[in-house]
């Protein structure tokens, strides 16, 4: 019994003194006491945990998340080991995403839906050029896939690059007819660009497959706003507003696309 609780003292000794150590920024040293620590007391959850921090902070993803789940484990009652999981979850989850990702590509080149989930995630981040990287190879893997593509006409729409995301537009709505925010989209570039009868073109083939969608009225109401055809402008906004009033005249407040109405009575009413 004395020799048990011996063990474990000398347990702890090595758990606070790789505390210590992390805390001075020597993980690698951290990393030796902490698995010392767990040799003389396998079911030390704070030792595992601990453990797991460090290989966090190192970017070992994979090994940390094994950690904190083995903490759990030793100690499924704990708050604390909950919340450490969780924490290390919505801290690294993505990162740990791209690294899997990476390492699935590496094993298989060829994986175009990791190319796609890899661009993805680089899009949530904001590396648009690292993301549209990954969507044009998996645009080139897997060319019949209409998912990659409007991803990537999506970010170059952000980009106010309509050119680029009309002619990915352009073949997903040729993959994927029904495709309704598809049709939105291709609208909503052509408008941009000035061409406003191919714009309308996309936009009644939205309106054929869901007529009463907010974004898309409202849209059109632009594109007739923008094309000088002021009664079919207002005609379409007085359905947005009765679609959602308060969002709508939000929109109406600071939108340029509607400069051409402004002044005029019904439009003003709107507002």
């Amino acid at each position: 019994m004395a020799r048990e609780k011996d063990t474990l003292s000398q347990s702890d000794e090595h758990n606070s003194r790789g505390i210590e150590l992390a805390d001075r920024g020597w993980l690698d040293e951290a990393v030796k006491e902490f698995k010392k620590a767990i040799e003389l007391d396998e079911k030390s959850a704070h030792a595992h945990d601990n453990l797991a921090t460090v290989y966090a902070e190192k970017k070992l993803y994979r090994e940390a998340l094994a950690e904190y789940l083995l903490a759990l484990k030793l100690e499924p009652d704990s708050a604390t080991a909950h919340y450490n999981l969780a924490c290390f979850l919505s801290s690294h989850g993505a990162d740990m995403a791209v690294a899997e990702y990476k390492e699935a590509i590496e094993l298989d080149p060829e994986y175009p839906d990791a190319h796609l989930n890899l661009g993805l995630t680089y899009a949530d981040f904001g590396q648009v050029d690292d993301a549209k990287k990954e969507l044009n190879t998996a645009i080139e893997l897997d060319p019949g896939d209409a998912f990659p593509r409007h991803e990537l006409a999506a970010l170059m729409m952000d980009e106010g690059d309509y050119r680029a995301s009309i002619a990915q537009l352009k073949e997903v709505t040729r993959l994927e007819p029904e495709n309704f925010e598809a049709q939105l989209d291709l609208g909503i570039c052509y408008a941009q660009k000035g061409f406003y009868a191919e714009a309308e073109r996309a936009y009644d083939k939205a309106r054929s497959l869901n007529g009463d969608d907010l974004l898309l009225t409202y849209n059109l109401g632009a594109l007739y706003a923008l094309w000088g055809r002021s009664t079919d402008a207002l005609e379409q906004l007085k359905k947005a507003v009765a679609l959602d009033k308060p969002k709508v005249a939000g929109w109406l407040a600071t939108d340029p696309m509607f400069d051409s109405l402004k002044g005029q009575s019904e439009f003003e009413a709107l507002l």
